[in-house]
């Protein structure tokens, strides 16, 4: 036992034995739950259920096209519509502030991520999204070249882990790991580029055709996958679980193999040591992660954007859409007429709200799982004393967890490490920052009903100090340093790309189902025909319809929309 924890056990017997509570070591530590209200999402879940009756609307707005949702999805179909020259729209977003899973906060005057917090250089696979970078002058073309503004590019070093007790640069664990482990490294770094050569692995996927080999790998868990292929170390499994959280919500038990390697297919590869001519994976990013680009989508609209709206019922008529909505700030109830709705809601959520849904959408939403998400942001007063090895990064990573050794904390699953907010900085000396630390709940034990559970049940505390329970492991010094800790919570936060038996990506509507798939064809051939679910006078934008979620495929799907 180290010393310092010999003392704290001291301690704690010594209170024990006076009958009286220890004090508690983080009282110092102020905050609460911010960011998202849960409340409001249970608002509409109570009012519509069968036979629920609310108040008559106080008053009625006409609108050409009505978005409901202010996530990627919504935002990106408000862009595409100004685009066009169409003014006449209107976007309804539950919460305070538009974004969705892409908004910002500020603690002690330090800007924050609040989800999402960065963005991989978008391949051509995706040239709405590299359109939307070179519109905000992120991209730019230099003598025949693009290139990126280096400003937002992620600054060095990028990441790192803690591992066998002392940093190490990269995420991969390398530090005293035998050549069994590093053979292991190289056999699935083979794999994936089999894969890779076997087939065409992009972003986004929806409606993309599958080869054999992908429909194979869809219709298992990822780590059915590496036991087929005698993939066993607890290194490598550690690693390739923290990456699947770190992306899907859940771990290699709970995501399909296709999504594994879709991972590292569709961007870098997996890289062993000793592979020469590597390059690290470009990525954008901000001090308020993806907040940055909400934030110039949603500006633009003005008062075109309605917050704190809690869509209750959308009904497809011969002329045109109703879709109620409670006003959260007048507390009434709100009508508005459309000839045109953007449905770019969660599938569970326009199952519900839709009405006389059509069994395509009620199947979908039947089919989705969900991955509820901590995000906590914590502040600190001065820079952290740091153990030796690689130096302080923007990814900070502890090692631990389901396949490795236990990072502490007794609440949800082991986190998954912590950005940190002032790394794009340029300053001089480290000062006050912001680290934010995010938790993946999908995979609890008893599921992800029961990760909800969770983040409804738990006080703000408890979560508080099992959070600085495990960071302490690398940071001894960090309670002491800290003086704030705002939590925000997301019940329904993602979809998990489980496996699925028919061999598919996504949510795909049965043939024999009442659904037009309008494809949505662009003048210039650089863009690719998208598919658009659409029924009666609704069109469904959201990246649940992909089966998982990132950036690429919300914002595709909300500008296909359109």
């Amino acid at each position: 036992m180290q010393r310092r924890h010999f003392l704290t056990a001291g301690v704690g017997t010594a209170w024990a034995a006076t009958g009286c509570q220890a004090p508690d070591p983080y009282a110092h530590i102020t905050g609460g739950f911010s960011g998202a209200q849960p409340e409001r999402g249970h608002h509409m879940r109570d009012m519509s259920q069968p036979g629920k009756t609310w108040p008559s609307p106080a008053k009625t707005y006409k609108t050409r096209v009505l978005i409901a949702g202010g996530g990627v999805a919504g935002l990106a179909a408000a862009r595409a519509l100004r685009l066009q020259g169409m003014d006449d729209f209107a976007l309804l977003e539950l919460e305070d502030s538009a974004g969705g899973n892409s908004r910002g906060g500020v603690v002690a005057g330090i800007t924050c991520p609040l989800g999402a917090h960065y963005l991989p250089l978008p391949s051509d696979d995706a040239p709405e999204v590299q359109d939307l970078l070179e519109e905000l002058g992120l991209r730019t073309r230099v003598a025949g070249r693009w290139q990126y503004d280096e400003r937002h590019l992620c600054h060095s070093p990028q990441e790192r882990l803690f591992f066998n007790g002392e940093w190490q640069e990269g995420l991969l664990p390398l530090h005293g790991v035998d050549e069994d482990t590093l053979a292991q490294y190289q056999k699935f770094a083979a794999l994936v580029e089999q894969a890779r050569t076997a087939a065409r692995w992009a972003l986004p996927v929806q409606n993309r055709p599958l080869a054999p080999v992908q429909a194979v790998l869809c219709a298992i868990t990822f780590e059915a996958y590496l036991a087929q292929h005698g993939l066993r170390d607890p290194h490598l499994r550690w690693y390739l679980d923290y990456c699947c959280r770190d992306d899907y919500g859940a771990g290699i038990a709970t995501v399909s193999a296709w999504a594994g390697i879709h991972y590292f297919a569709s961007r870098h590869g997996f890289h062993a040591p000793g592979t020469e001519g590597v390059e690290r994976e470009g990525l954008l990013t901000w001090p308020e992660g993806n907040a940055w680009l909400t934030q110039r989508l949603a500006t633009p609209l003005g008062e075109r954007l309605h917050t704190g709206r809690v869509v209750l019922r959308i009904t497809s008529a011969k002329h045109g859409v109703e879709v109620d909505a409670f006003n959260t700030a007048t507390r009434a109830m709100e009508r508005w007429k459309a000839e045109q709705v953007v449905v770019a809601l969660p599938v569970f959520v326009a199952a519900r709200v839709v009405q006389n849904a059509p069994e395509f959408l009620r199947q979908a939403a039947r089919q989705v799982v969900y991955a509820p998400w901590l995000v906590a942001n914590i502040h600190l007063d001065r820079a952290l004393h740091d153990r030796p090895g690689a130096a302080p990064s923007w990814d900070n990573v502890l090692y631990g967890g389901q396949h490795g050794e236990s990072g502490g904390g007794t609440v949800g699953s082991v986190g998954l490490g912590y950005v940190d907010a002032t790394h794009q900085n340029l300053q001089a000396l480290p000062g006050p920052t912001v680290l934010t630390h995010y938790r993946a709940l999908g995979d609890v034990a008893g599921g992800a009903s029961a990760g909800r559970k969770q983040l409804l049940d738990q006080p703000w505390a408890a979560w508080r100090n099992a959070i600085l329970a495990e960071l302490s492991t690398a940071h001894p010094d960090l309670a002491a340093k800290a003086t704030r800790m705002d939590i925000t919570r997301y019940g329904h936060a993602m979809a998990i790309p489980i496996p699925n038996a028919n061999g598919q990506i996504g949510l795909q509507p049965p043939s024999n189902m009442a659904v037009s798939l309008s494809k949505q064809k662009r003048s210039s051939a650089r863009y690719p025909t998208r598919t658009v679910l659409t029924w009666e006078r609704l069109r469904f934008a959201h990246s649940d319809w992909a089966g998982y979620s990132v950036f690429e495929e919300a914002f595709t799907a909300g500008n296909a929309a359109v």
